[in-house]
């Protein structure tokens, strides 16, 4: 996939998730519970992005390659 919200992100589903936890610190209005969408984040990208991406570059090879190179990860 390409279009629509790819064109502006690898990972839309991830990147609205992590705006959603956003939102919900934002709320309360305490500073610490910023760590949530970091920590969030940080397990997102290691255990789930980067294998999806390796697995996306063996499948797709250079095409996928042109995409990464075209589409940031989060935005």
């Amino acid at each position: 996939m390409t279009d629509g919200v790819y064109r502006w992100s690898r990972n839309p589903m991830y990147l609205a998730m992590t705006a959603l936890l956003g939102a919900l610190v934002a709320f309360p209005a305490q500073p610490w519970l910023a760590l949530g969408p970091a920590a969030f984040v940080a397990f997102i990208t290691r255990f789930q992005i980067v294998p999806e991406e390796r697995a996306m570059q063996a499948r797709f090879g250079a095409a996928y390659e042109a995409y990464r190179a075209k589409v940031r990860r989060w935005l």
